[in-house]
C-alpha cells in the first residue's frame, strides 16, 4: 500500500498533542460546570434551510447527498408516496449555535429557563485550510437562553466565564487572552444616525477591516452600501475607537455629536457597553477591552458581540467569539433570546503545539511498565499489572521477554517513567511473593523494593500532565 496523502484541513494530533487537547477540554468543561452550565450534544446533521437561515454561509456547509436521498425516500414512504419526493437537503453543522437554537425549539417544554448549556463537539466548515483554520475542528460553546426575555446581565457574565476558563489554562503555558467587545446597538444606532439603512451590509464590510484594511473597506461601503465619502469616514472613525474603561463611551458620544448621528438606539447600546466594561474591570482587570470595529458578520447578533485573541498571537485571529441573539430561536409564536460564546478548540491547540508553548509530560497514560522475565512467567507480570490497575495506577506489560535493558528502552521511547521488575525465585528455589519486586525510576536511575499492593508513584507521575514547554 502506498503512503497515504494527508488531507488538508483535518487535524490529527500525535498522542502528546491529544493529551494537550484533552487537558484543554477538561479545563473548559470543569469551569463551565462550576458556573452551572449543563452539557448537551446535538446531531451532526441539520436541514440545509435551517443552516442557511441566518447569515451568508452557503459556501461553508458540506452537503450530504446520499443521506438526504435516503431521508427523502423515508419521508415519501411515511406518507405512502413512493414516487418522487421533494428533496430535503441535509448538511453537516458548521457551528453549534444554529443546531442549539433548533434543540431549544424542539425541547422547550422540557427545559427550565433560563437554560444554561455547554456543548463540545466537532463541526465542519468549508474553509480554505490555513494556519488555525480547518475544515473539521472541535468547538466548545456556552450559551444562556431565556423564554421570551433574557436579562442583560448575562451579556456581562458570559464573557467573564469564558475569561475564567481560558485563564485556568495560564499555568500550563497558554498565553494571556483579550476579549474584545462591542454592541450591535451602538453600531446600528450610529449608522442609522448617519443615514445608512443597510446596517447588516455595513457591518459585514466593517468586519473585513483586519483582512483588507480601512481604504478597501471605505471603498466597499461606498460601492456596495451607497455611503458617501463622509459617511464611510465616520464608520471608520467609529471602528478605530477602543479602550479598557468606560471613557470609550464618551468618545463614541463625541464622535456621534460631531456627525449629528446621535440616536436613542445608540444611547441604549452605549449604556449596555458601559455596564459590561465596568463589570469586567472589577472582576477581570485588563481582560475585556471595548473595540468598536468588532462587528461579527453573522446577521443574527442583536446586542453584545465578542472576539477573543491570544496576546502575542493576534495574527492567528479570534479563537473565541459570539454574542447576543434575540430571534435565532423562534417558532413564530415563542421567542427564546440568548447569548453565547464559542471557543475554536482546534485553532487554540494548533497554535499551542506549533508555537511550542505547551508540552505533555508523556504521550501515553502508562506510569509503569512491568518487565517480563521470561514468557513462561508472563503471568507474574500480568498479576503485578492487574494489582496496580486495581489501585488506579496505569500499568502495561512489556511486549516481549527481551533483556531488561531493551525493556527499559521500550519504556523510555514511550515516556513511561517507571519499570517494574518482578521478584525472582531464590537461589534455593523458593518462590517469591507474586506482587513483590523492584521498581526503577528510569529518569534518575533510583531502584527500590516494592509491593504492587501498596506502591504508588509520585502524584505528578500518576497520569500525563500538560506543562509549559520550558519545563
Amino acid at each position: 500500500m502506498a503512503r497515504p496523502t494527508p488531507l488538508s484541513g483535518f487535524p490529527e494530533w500525535l498522542p502528546d498533542g491529544r493529551v494537550v487537547e484533552q487537558h484543554v477540554l477538561d479545563t473548559l468543561r470543569r469551569t463551565f460546570e462550576l458556573h452551572g452550565f449543563a452539557g448537551i450534544e446535538t446531531r451532526a446533521v441539520e436541514p440545509l434551510d435551517q443552516l442557511l437561515r441566518k447569515g451568508e454561509t452557503s459556501k461553508e456547509v458540506y452537503v450530504l447527498r446520499r443521506l438526504q436521498e435516503e431521508q427523502a425516500g423515508d419521508d415519501a414512504a411515511s406518507r405512502g408516496d413512493r414516487g418522487a419526493a421533494a428533496e430535503k437537503q441535509l448538511g453537516l453543522h458548521f457551528d453549534l449555535t444554529v443546531p442549539f437554537a433548533r434543540y431549544v425549539l424542539e425541547n422547550a417544554g422540557r427545559l427550565a429557563f433560563p437554560f444554561k448549556r455547554y456543548q463540545i463537539q466537532k463541526v465542519w466548515r468549508g474553509e480554505r485550510p490555513q494556519d488555525g483554520r480547518f475544515r473539521e475542528f472541535v468547538q466548545a460553546d456556552i450559551d444562556v437562553v431565556g423564554a421570551g426575555e433574557l436579562p442583560y446581565h448575562y451579556e456581562v457574565e458570559l464573557p467573564l466565564v469564558m475569561a475564567e476558563a481560558l485563564g485556568a489554562l495560564r499555568d500550563v503555558g497558554v498565553p494571556e487572552v483579550r476579549i474584545l467587545v462591542n454592541n450591535r446597538k451602538v453600531a446600528e444606532g450610529f449608522y442609522r444616525g448617519l443615514g445608512l439603512d443597510d446596517v447588516e451590509g455595513v457591518l459585514r464590510q466593517v468586519d473585513k477591516l483586519d483582512k483588507v484594511g480601512p481604504d478597501a473597506v471605505a471603498e466597499l461601503l461606498q460601492v456596495e452600501q451607497g455611503a458617501t465619502p463622509e459617511q464611510a469616514k465616520a464608520c471608520l472613525e467609529l471602528a478605530a475607537i477602543s479602550g479598557a474603561d468606560s471613557t470609550v463611551v464618551g468618545r463614541v458620544r463625541a464622535l456621534a455629536a460631531s456627525y449629528d448621528a446621535g440616536t436613542e438606539l445608540l444611547e441604549t447600546g452605549l449604556g449596555e457597553l458601559a455596564a459590561l466594561i465596568e463589570a469586567a474591570a472589577r472582576r477581570a482587570p485588563g481582560v475585556v477591552v471595548a473595540d468598536l470595529k468588532i462587528a461579527r458578520g453573522l446577521d443574527y447578533y442583536t446586542g453584545s458581540v465578542y472576539e477573543t485573541v491570544l496576546v502575542g498571537h493576534e495574527q492567528l485571529g479570534s479563537i473565541c467569539s459570539g454574542g447576543r441573539y434575540d430571534t435565532l430561536a423562534s417558532d413564530g409564536k415563542n421567542t427564546y433570546p440568548g447569548v453565547g460564546l464559542s471557543i475554536g478548540v482546534s485553532r487554540l491547540v494548533s497554535r499551542l503545539l506549533s508555537a511550542g508553548l505547551v508540552a505533555a509530560t508523556r504521550g501515553v497514560p502508562t506510569a509503569v511498565l512491568v518487565a517480563v522475565t521470561d514468557e513462561a512467567h508472563r503471568d507474574r507480570s500480568d498479576a503485578v499489572a492487574t494489582a496496580l490497575r486495581a489501585r488506579g495506577v496505569p500499568a502495561d506489560v512489556a511486549p516481549s521477554a527481551a533483556k531488561f535493558g531493551k525493556q527499559i528502552k521500550v519504556a523510555d521511547r514511550r515516556g513511561i517513567p517507571f519499570v517494574w521488575f518482578p521478584a525472582q525465585p531464590g537461589e534455593d528455589g523458593t518462590e517469591p511473593a507474586v506482587l513483590s519486586g523492584e521498581v526503577k525510576d528510569i529518569r534518575s536511575g533510583e531502584q527500590v523494593d516494592a509491593d504492587a499492593a501498596t506502591w504508588q508513584p509520585p502524584a505528578e507521575d500518576l497520569f500525563p500532565r500538560v506543562v509549559p514547554a520550558a519545563e
